[in-house]
């Protein structure tokens, strides 16, 4: 199973990744600006998804709003 981000490039366990545009997350009461950095990702079963932690919360996200850094 191989996860891209939205250029094409092949994302990893461990990956920094950059949000490539500003997210609202829901029931968080967050909002994710452009270009925020995200570290130490994990995959998911899902090659569509990627797990992160962010401000001690865990989230999931489309790998289809990152950009590997």
């Amino acid at each position: 199973m191989i996860v891209t981000d939205f250029n094409g490039v092949a994302l990893q366990e461990g990956d920094n990744v950059k949000i490539s545009k500003a997210l609202k997350v829901k029931g968080a009461g967050i909002t994710l600006k452009r270009g925020a950095v995200i570290k130490n990702i994990r995959l998911t079963n899902d090659p569509a998804e990627i797990d992160c932690k962010i401000k001690k919360t865990a989230i999931i996200l489309r790998a289809e709003f990152v950009q590997k850094t």
